[in-house]
Parts: C-alpha cells; structure tokens; sequence
C-alpha cells in the first residue's frame, strides 16, 4: 500500500523562546547530535516502507528553510519526490489535512494512507513507531481514522487524554474482555502490555488537558493514553468523513486549491496556496472537526520514546546531567550551582550559588526562568508580539531564500551586516530610496549588477551602490559566498526595497 508521510511544520515559537521565533520555530531547534526536529520527523517518516513521497505543509514563509533542512539529510535511502503545500498563513490542522488528503486522493488515488506526522516532536525508538505504523496502516485499510496514543507514565496536566474501549480490541494481540474484572492498577499493567503497537482500540472520546487530580484518575484507570496528535487514514477515507463532519472546512479548502499555484521541478512539488480564497476557510483542529466527530475512529497505543518537547525543561531533560544535576550546553563556568539549565552557543556564560533555573543565552536575548516556571515562558514571547518587538518574529541571523543574513550591529545612520549566499543563489533586482551600501567580500566571488555596469567582486575587494541605483548580488561559484554589508543612510528599515525582478516571485504586484 501507498504511504505518505505528511509533515506539518508551523507553529508560533513561544514556548522554547528565545531560540525559536515567529520565523525560527520550534521544528528548527537543532539537538545535540546536530539534527533539528523537522529533519527527526522527515527522516522518521522516509525511511518506512511504501513511502512513495513526503508531503510538507508549512507556512510560504518556512518554505526556504525548511527546504535547506530536508537537503542536508536528503541521501538516504527510502527518500523520493519532496512534496509541499505553502500556507499564506496558520489557518489550523484541519484545512492543512483536508489539503492534503486532497492532494494525496488526486495524486495516488483514494486508497493511499496518509501518515500525518508532527515536525516538532521526539520519538525515540524507529522500531517501535515503525512497527505502530503498520498497524495503523492495517487499521486505515479496514475504514478507520487512526491515531497513535502514547502510554503515559505520570499524571501529565499538559496533554490531551484519549480514552481507549480496551475491552474491544481491533487486531490481535491485544487485551481481553477478561482484563475488565481485573482492579485499576491491574488494568493498567495488562493494557500496558498491548502497547508497543501490538493492538488497536475502539476510542470512546477525547478529553482535553485535565487538572492534576483527573489526570491520575486517568492513570489508574488503565484506559487512557496522551494524544500525541499523530495520525493515520486513507485520503479518501478521510475525505468522506469530512464531507460528514466539517464539508464547509472541505469545501473552501477544494475551492482554494483550485485557485493555487503548482510548480513542479526534478524531485519536488510545490503547492502555494491562494491567499484570498485560503482566508474563508474556516480555522479549526482536525481533532475539534473530524475525530472528536466521527464514530470510525480507532487508537493504537504505543511507547516509542514521544515527548513534544513542550518546554525548556523537557528540552533540558534530553542532555545527561552533571554531579550537581546541572545540564550543560556550551561553555559555562559554575559554583555552587545545582539543577540547573544552561544553554549558550556563543558566549560564556558563569553562575554562582543558583538553583533550579533555566539560563538560554541568544546573540539577541537572554532568558533566565525558575525550573517550575518554564511553561510561562509563552507570557514573554505574547508581550514582545504584543509590543511589536522583533524579538519575538527573527534572530539576528536571518534566513532568506537565497542565504543568510545576520546584523552584527546598528546604530545612527549605520547597520552592517555578514551576508551569506548559497552557491548558484542570486538575490533580487532591487533598489533602496533611503541608503547607501558597501559591499566588501571575505570569501568566494560575487557577480555584481550596479546600475548600468556589471562586474565580479573577488575576495578581498568591494563595490559602493549608491542609494538609487538598480543593484543584483549573485553567487556564480560552488562555494558560499560571504560578505560584509555596510548600509548609511537616514532609514535603514528592511520595508526599503523595490523588487524588480526576482527568481522566487517576491517583486511587487
């Protein structure tokens, strides 16, 4: 059978601030063995048998970086076409399914499975989830939504419940009408041992996050497990169900993808949806518009290792800890500190006689939390947005189609920034009203439009464009190419620009 692994990757950034933003979410926060989260969930999903492509669902202004993530992790067997659907903005879970099942339904046909992964979480064991797939796979084929619930292992107030029908298992291998007679504490133990993707499971209903003390209720039940908001089904499957349950979220979104723009090239697709029509479709979760719904709807437990990195303590809790239970990443210089977590890729960062705290240090901010607050840490990123602060929106380094750029400082009539351009990359055929810029390279070659002349910057040499002038920077090498850009003039703002021509369709309407 056909097997789609469809990725949403968005998300607003505000729990792991300030390393994700509004344009550096969470699904691109890079782990200790060097991968972000995005590139875990492509890889996870490519690898499985039957993949004929993967399908991406991101926001139009994601689509560079996320296709730069999915390049450095590329060559692997099992990969095929990359497929995307480009969001003009967040419009929630359900329009992002509907349009791909839409697409999966016209592309391979009705009875194709769509695997519905998302792009900032953890899963430890490949086996295991492989392994939950092809039961899910299984269940799809027999007309069921499928959803992966996860075993929990502690009274957990920040997930969603899903409760099982454990009486009624779907495959074999599962627990029996028996494990009923047995005491809760039982209960959970025998329905534990259906877990690891051995048996699926009617689902009797959906609880949002409970308070602690129904959260332990449902622990010793033995009937419940988190929502890990994974998902499995046939695209036509899902279609119909959604013609039942949400049509008017089906219907606008089948009337924007008919309005949207398709191009294609050698080893992806790429659907940017219309942005008018995209506005009407209603904005609502696939769990509130189908699952909650439907009576077709089946759950396989697993434990596969999951945790959606929610916070910086559970982002904190996946490096090993020292003597004093500190967790370390960078250069940190400690005493008398214990329980304590600190990050700081680029500065040095030292602490005395502190406990218990989060310590994340960014070339733009610092974040300094008490451990038992790192939830709250959305209540900052809300005010810096709140505030128009762009702190809340970019890093320093900011990621273009083309490279990167990173301001490395500003002040009176004056920023300079290091620029960096991909090989074969060029940037738009553009003009600024308000500045004048100096361009001087470091390393590679640049190919340089300024005005009427064209010309090649080798290392070590510079160009002067005039405020005014018609300008193109191009990269003609293999390499990067990096250079130092100082801009004067009386506004600086990134809105200075008018965009003649441009290669990824950004110049003005």
């Amino acid at each position: 059978m056909t097997l789609i692994p469809t990725i949403l990757c968005g998300g607003a950034g505000s729990r792991l601030w300030p390393v994700s933003r509004e344009l550096h979410p969470k699904p691109f926060i890079r782990l200790a063995d060097g991968q972000s989260l995005l590139q875990k969930a492509w890889l996870r999903g490519a690898v499985l048998p039957d993949v004929a492509e993967t399908l991406t669902v991101t926001n139009r202004e994601l689509f560079f970086k996320t296709e730069d993530e999915y390049r450095e992790v590329a060559a692997i067997p099992g990969s095929r076409i990359n497929r995307f659907i480009l969001e003009p903005f967040g419009r929630n879970t359900a329009p992002a399914i509907a349009a791909a099942a839409l697409q999966v339904a016209a592309t391979h046909g009705e009875e194709a499975c769509l695997l519905v992964l998302a792009a900032d979480h953890l899963i430890a064991d490949q086996t295991a989830f492989a392994f939950a797939v092809t039961q899910a796979m299984q269940l799809a084929t027999q007309g069921k939504l499928v959803t992966f619930g996860i075993q929990p292992d502690m009274p957990e107030t920040g997930y969603g419940y899903i409760e099982a029908d454990i009486d009624s298992p779907l495959l074999a291998g599962g627990i029996t009408s028996d494990s009923a007679a047995l005491p809760p504490s039982r209960m959970a133990s025998s329905f534990s041992e259906g877990l690891g993707g051995r048996a699926g499971y009617p689902v009797l209903r959906f609880v949002e996050k409970p308070n602690l003390e129904k959260a332990k209720e449902y622990l010793a039940s033995g009937r419940y497990l988190w929502n890990s908001g994974m998902f499995c089904f046939q695209a036509g499957f899902m279609l119909r169900e959604m013609e039942q349950h949400c049509p008017a979220i089906l219907e606008a979104t089948r009337a924007c993808m008919a309005q949207s723009r398709i191009a294609e090239g050698k080893g992806f697709s790429q659907l940017d949806l219309d942005a008018t029509t995209f506005r009407l479709v209603p904005d609502e979760s696939i769990d509130y518009a189908v699952m909650e719904k439907s009576r077709n709807v089946a759950v396989v437990p697993c434990n596969i290792g999951w945790s959606d990195i929610g916070s910086w303590t559970a982002l904190g809790d996946l490096t090993a800890p020292d003597a004093q239970g500190n967790r370390i990443e960078g250069e940190v210089v400690l005493h008398d500190v214990s329980n304590c977590y600190i990050q700081s890729n680029q500065r040095m960062v030292g602490a005395v006689g502190v406990k218990d705290l989060v310590i994340i240090d960014t070339p733009d901010a610092v974040l300094i939390a008490d451990r038992s607050c790192a939830q709250d840490v959305k209540h900052l990123y809300a005010r810096l947005k709140a505030d128009g602060h762009e702190a809340h929106r970019l890093h320093c380094t900011v990621h273009r189609p083309w490279g990167t750029y990173t301001v490395l400082e500003e002040g009176k009539q004056f920023k300079i920034k290091r620029i960096e351009v991909k090989p074969g990359a060029s940037l738009s055929l553009q003009m600024h009203h308000h500045r004048s810029e100096h361009w001087i390279v470091v390393s590679g070659m640049a190919r340089v439009v300024n005005g009427q002349q064209e010309l090649f910057v080798n290392t070590n040499e510079s160009t002067y464009i005039p405020a005014g002038h018609k300008h193109r920077l191009e990269n003609p090498g293999l390499l990067n190419l990096v250079m130092i850009e100082v801009q004067s003039g009386e506004y600086l703002g990134e809105d200075d620009i008018v965009r003649f021509e441009d290669i990824y369709g950004r110049t003005e309407k």
